[in-house]
């Protein structure tokens, strides 16, 4: 029987500390890491990001950061590609992939192999979809969502148009939900020999953490960095200009809303995307939950406790 190469995951809600105890692991077991961010990987997005920067790499080599330009597209099958690329490179090197991130969509979809040779776009299909959401709304294109896929519907929020669309125009090529498809992929066995660790903290902690993060980012630029993506001429409806943080100052550059109606949304926003992240993390039962408070926020009791398991089937 042929022997899985190993993959470590180190996941868990916005502002948790990942990137920090994401160097020390990679330090401690020779690995390099891979971000597992629909936001990190493009180029001038950074303080609104939280991207890790060069000096704060210590020497561990990172992959898909500042991988692609603002305006280039980035989806669960590219993040697979372009992954799985590293992977090899990182093998070769000798040493073991860490896959870094909150995108439990994105990490799943590496975890398990997923097969993406039937998401080729229709785009006729998704062009009608597209005018119907701007004629009738978001709420009536999601209710046609529900009508073929309730499961899907149940999991992603009206306001994500795009993957509605997705959902929706899944169905219509294949005659079956995506929601369907996407349960046969996950009940594949992973080809990888993985650890899948989920960094958790108290609730009221990190919604501290959260507000406080996004405080530092306003006091280091993130408007600026916004005004600057805007005048070159990245608009609101580009995908990586839907990132949290982004689409609401861009309302504020506009003058949609005022900046401290802007900062409310941004704390507000990511506190709900950090509640919905690990909703999903917790759907996992292959998870191992390493609740900071278990450990008295002690870093080096942390590494040592996924050390262990690392090294412990």
């Amino acid at each position: 029987m042929t022997k899985k190469p190993p993959l470590i995951i180190l996941a868990g809600p916005t502002a948790v500390g990942k990137t920090e105890l994401s160097i020390s692991l990679a330090k401690a077991i020779g690995g390099e890491i891979i971000s597992c961010d629909s936001m990190q990987v493009y180029r001038y997005m950074d303080i609104g990001s939280a991207k890790i920067q060069p000096h704060e790499m210590e020497g561990v080599p990172h992959y898909l950061v500042d991988a692609l330009l603002p305006d280039e597209p980035f989806h669960v099958a590219r993040f697979v590609e372009m992954a799985k690329d590293a992977m090899q490179k990182i093998y070769a090197n000798g040493h073991i992939p860490i896959a870094v991130g909150g995108t439990g969509f994105y990490i799943q979809a590496l975890l398990s192999d997923a097969d993406f040779s039937e998401e080729v776009s229709d785009g006729r299909i998704r062009s009608e979809l597209e005018a119907f959401a701007a004629n009738h709304g978001a709420e009536a294109l999601h209710e046609r969502l529900r009508q073929v896929d309730p499961e899907s519907a149940d999991t992603i929020h009206p306001n994500n148009v795009k993957r509605v669309i997705r959902a929706i125009e899944f169905y219509e090529m294949h005659g079956m939900p995506i929601s369907l498809h996407n349960q046969t992929q996950r009940q594949k066995e992973s080809p990888y020999d993985f650890r899948y660790f989920v960094l958790n903290d108290d609730r009221a902690n990190l919604y501290k953490r959260i507000d406080a993060r996004v405080d530092w980012m306003m006091q280091n630029g993130l408007f600026e960095e916004v005004q600057k993506l805007y005048d070159m001429g990245y608009t609101k409806d580009m995908v990586s200009m839907q990132g949290l943080g982004y689409k609401e100052l861009i309302d504020v550059i506009e003058q949609r809303c005022s900046l401290e109606e802007g900062i409310y949304r941004i704390k507000r926003d990511t506190r709900h995307f950090a509640k919905r992240q690990l909703t999903w993390f917790h759907s996992k039962p292959e998870v191992i939950w390493i609740n900071k408070p278990d450990y008295q926020y002690n870093d080096e009791q942390i590494l040592n406790a996924m050390l262990e398991k690392i090294q412990n089937k």
